[in-house]
């Protein structure tokens, strides 16, 4: 037999202010229908004064906590993706596993900037296959109106914040990929694309959090070759074929990249969750946010096959092949 990490519950957090694409006309020389016809975005949600990832991210796990039916001490592990976290140390898992009352386990970060819930998905199947871990809460949190410069028109309203959560645990299963469970995952970085999406700050050069920069247009070039190869890429390694998905949940960063990558992967859009129009680009948050309102919609039901996948800064990007 084989092991297969399986997903259990699923659950997200947005904060309670939401901020319309209408707001930005305030203060910057942009439009609503500016922001829509570029990106696809409507609105997103905004962290309140006080509020930190920390928080968005024990609010998803709760919600996947309830879904799974398990208390927070059935956990093994928490993993969470994060370029937003509460402080440079500790990490935001171990802040997480303390709010939720966990007193065994343990809890790491990933940071690969919008890649990061993948990496992190990737990292917990691996905890699971290895015998390290049983049962694996993995998290996508961020806090982006943190790090962004509100005189930059086109950065500043495409990012969002909330959080989202998966919950795997170890299975049994036949070894096919008519199994449930992540069936394969494929990472890649290459780091001389750093220009492309970066922070201006950090704490051994500027020892301040700094601020999001981004070549928008080059972004785009390299994002829909890059993310129809990785997913081509974890199809191949699972024996399956562009048939044979029901859903792909893309990292919602812009409707562009999300059209132009189901298009040269031969899925029609009516089988790709979509939610950006709603959360705005919310970096590693933003795959499991989609994850859990495909569920709530009834859009995923298990059995389910999905393609889950993503590109950000580093830059990195990877997908996940998983049967729900």
């Amino acid at each position: 037999m084989t092991i297969r990490a399986v997903v259990k519950g699923v659950g997200h957090y947005l904060p309670e202010r939401i901020v319309p694409n209408s707001e930005f006309e305030k203060t910057l020389d942009t439009s609503d229908e500016w922001i829509r016809s570029r990106s696809g975005i409507e609105r997103r949600h905004f962290a309140a004064e006080g509020q930190f990832t920390s928080d968005l991210a024990v609010e998803a796990a709760k919600n996947a906590l309830a879904s799974a039916g398990l208390d927070a001490n059935d956990i093994d592990a928490v993993i969470i993706a994060t370029s937003t976290p509460d402080l440079t140390f500790p990490s935001v898992a171990t802040m997480v596993q303390n709010k939720l009352g966990m007193t065994r386990g343990f809890g790491f970060d990933v940071q690969a900037v919008c890649a990061g819930f993948v990496y992190a998905l990737s990292n917990a199947n691996s905890q699971i296959m290895s015998g390290m871990a049983k049962r694996v809460l993995v998290i996508g949190a961020e806090t982006f109106s943190r790090i962004m410069d509100w005189e930059d028109r086109a950065t500043c309203v495409l990012f969002g914040d909330g959080a989202g959560a998966l919950i795997l645990e170890a299975e049994e299963a036949s070894g096919t990929n008519a199994d449930r469970g992540v069936l394969s995952a494929d990472l890649n970085s290459d780091g001389s694309y750093k220009d492309m999406l970066y922070v201006d700050g950090g704490v051994s050069t500027t020892g301040t959090s700094g601020k999001l920069r981004m070549q928008g247009n080059a972004l785009f070039r390299q994002a829909v070759e890059k993310l129809t190869s990785t997913a081509d890429a974890a199809l191949d390694k699972a024996g399956l074929g562009h048939e044979d998905v029901d859903w792909i949940v893309p990292h919602q960063a812009n409707i562009r990249i999300i059209q132009g990558t189901a298009k040269k992967l031969g899925v029609s859009m009516d089988r790709v969750v979509v939610t950006l129009q709603d959360h705005g680009n919310t970096s590693a948050a933003s795959i499991p946010l989609a994850l859990s309102t495909g569920v709530e919609r009834g859009q995923i039901k298990q059995g389910d096959l999905l393609v889950t996948e993503a590109i950000g800064g580093g830059l990195a990007w990877g997908s996940v092949v998983l049967r729900w």
